[in-house]
């Protein structure tokens, strides 16, 4: 086997880590609720955001009647970070709900 395909072929064997978004439970400032199930969808104080995946470690999600959107960024261990911007410049860094 020609040593390029082999390597095409382990590339497409090896796992993808952290490819989907993970299970998330977390508390923004300004009394925002972010909840998302493993691979999504996402929700904003309990509505279903509208998810835009940028990378498979990099996440947005917008709700429009809030006009809040929630960045979900993945760290290569797996931690996610999470953070909000809202009406009027509103901005935050959200932490893990109690209990997660």
């Amino acid at each position: 086997m020609k040593p390029q395909l082999l390597a095409a072929s382990l590339l497409i064997l090896a796992p993808s880590a952290f490819a989907a978004l993970p299970m998330l439970n977390y508390d923004c400032p300004n009394d925002i609720q972010v909840h998302a199930d493993e691979g999504g969808p996402v929700y904003i104080n309990g509505k279903e955001a509208k998810l835009k995946k940028s990378n498979d470690n990099y996440f947005e999600a917008k709700d429009k009647e809030s006009g809040v959107t929630v960045s979900i960024s993945i760290a290569e261990d797996g931690t996610p970070s999470v953070s909000y911007t809202g009406a009027k410049g509103a901005n935050g860094i959200c932490q893990a709900a109690e209990g997660d």
